[in-house]
C-alpha cells in the first residue's frame, strides 16, 4: 500500500511528508499516547552535521520534551537527505528499560524508509513505541498531553 507523497526522494525536511500524511502520522501518535501517560514527538531536520544521537539529544531538549512530570517522553528524529535517524527516551524511560530497547524501532523504521514507505513507517514506529511504553508507563487516569503531537521540523 502506498501513500501519495511516497514516490519520490524528498529534497528537504518539509517534503519528507506532505500535510494529509502529516495528519495521518499525528493521528497514529494520538491513538498511541491512549495506551501510556508517555509522549511521543518526530522531528525532520534536513541534515545533521553531528554525530546523531548527540544532536537527536539536542533536539530533544530544543523541544522541552524533558518538561514532562513522569521525564517518559521518546523522539523519533530523521535527518532526511543524510539517511540518518534515532529514537530517544528521557531519563525516566531509560532507567526503567534494557539497553537497546529501541532498536526495533529503528529496524523497522529503516525498512520501510527504504522501500518509500514513510507514513507507513512512521505509524508503524509509533504503534510500536506506544505499545512499548504502555507495558513500563501505562495510561493512568486523568493523564493530560503534555507535549504536542505536531510534528516539528527545523533545517
Amino acid at each position: 500500500m502506498g501513500t501519495e507523497g511516497n514516490d519520490r526522494e524528498p529534497r528537504s525536511a518539509s517534503e519528507f511528508l506532505p500535510p494529509h500524511a502529516r495528519e495521518q502520522v499525528k493521528a497514529a501518535i494520538a491513538r498511541a499516547e491512549r495506551n501510556t501517560s508517555g509522549e511521543i514527538r518526530i522531528h525532520v531536520d534536513d541534515r545533521c552535521e553531528d554525530e546523531v544521537l548527540e544532536h537527536a539529544a539536542l533536539v530533544f531538549e530544543e523541544l522541552g520534551m524533558q518538561r514532562t512530570k513522569a521525564r517518559n517522553g521518546v523522539l523519533i528524529y530523521i535527518s532526511v537527505l543524510d539517511h540518518r535517524l534515532a529514537v530517544i527516551g528521557d531519563q525516566g524511560i531509560n532507567a526503567a528499560v534494557p539497553e537497546g530497547f529501541w532498536t526495533d524501532v529503528v529496524a523497522a523504521l529503516r525498512i520501510q524508509f527504504a522501500a518509500g514507505k514513510r507514513v507507513e513507517g512512521l505509524v508503524h514506529a509509533v504503534e510500536l513505541i506506544g505499545e512499548k511504553l504502555g507495558k513500563h508507563f501505562p495510561y493512568e487516569q486523568g493523564d493530560r498531553n503534555e507535549l504536542s503531537n505536531e510534528i516539528s521540523f527545523g533545517r
